[in-house]
């Protein structure tokens, strides 16, 4: 279904044992754009196809029994846990929005052990709860920790100024400073203003270093908003590629963004 495109297959002469595939992905709770059709088989397959390391997902539902009446090939288990199938066998979710159906929030799957994990909540308002997961990740090969943090910040700038506030407090309380750390998710900062706050913590954003400019994300179809970024600190950027081509338009209403670094 997808073909060796550069974007998705890293070089073969970088050691794999020494580099980290990731991707990150809004995935609209498994649904195209305007929700006129379900897509999660499909999304699960392309995933699966950029063999990445780790995988930070926002927008997953942990159930809907609504949805589960409704679509014939709704998952018996959580979205989280189905895309992960057999090939991340660690996983962590953390749940954000709850109502009458069910809930959703975000999600990081992994190759590699998930040694502590925790949902950080930074909703500043009722009306639009909003988290952030941390996890903490063992990668055996090179015997090291990464830090990773899963985001999906809210509408207002205001709002995303004092997440990103909670966000970097916790990684100077959490995160050693020689550490590898990977921020990824949905900022909802078309404005790009994700980068200047979270300077002080030493991130860089792997596409305007590797690109000079950050990604256009949004919409899948014709991305012209940068919504979506991954930031690292104490790993070295090898690759930054946009998956804009098919058949990522078709399944969700952001694309995704895939980066591998080496530590």
């Amino acid at each position: 279904m997808i073909s060796a495109a550069p974007e998705t297959h890293p070089d073969a002469h970088i050691d794999a044992r020494h580099t980290l595939r990731v991707l990150t992905i809004n995935t609209h709770k498994g649904f195209t754009a305007f929700n006129r059709a379900f897509v999660l088989p499909e999304l699960r397959d392309a995933v699966r196809s950029t063999r990445a390391d780790l995988v930070f997902l926002q927008e997953v539902h942990g159930e809907h029994e609504g949805h589960a009446r409704r679509w014939a090939h709704w998952p018996e288990r959580p979205q989280y846990e189905y895309l992960a199938d057999s090939m991340w066998p660690q996983f962590a979710y953390g749940r954000n929005a709850v109502y009458q159906d069910g809930d959703h929030g975000n999600a990081l799957l992994s190759k590699y052990p998930i040694v502590e994990h925790e949902n950080i909540d930074v909703s500043v308002r009722k009306v639009e709860r909003r988290g952030i997961l941390y996890c903490r990740i063992q990668v055996p090969p090179v015997d090291r920790d990464v830090y990773a943090y899963c985001v999906h910040l809210g509408l207002t700038e205001r709002d995303r100024s004092a997440q990103l506030r909670q966000l970097s407090e916790h990684v100077n309380s959490r995160v050693p400073d020689d550490a590898a750390l990977i921020i990824a998710g949905d900022f909802n900062d078309w404005r790009e203003r994700a980068t200047g706050i979270l300077e002080p913590i030493g991130t860089r954003d792997v596409f305007k270093e590797h690109t000079r400019a950050s990604a256009r994300t949004f919409p899948g179809r014709l991305p012209l908003l940068k919504l979506d970024r991954i930031y690292v600190r104490g790993v070295r950027i090898e690759q930054a590629h946009v998956l804009k081509t098919a058949p990522w338009p078709h399944l969700s209403d952001h694309v995704p963004l895939f980066s591998q670094v080496s530590l």
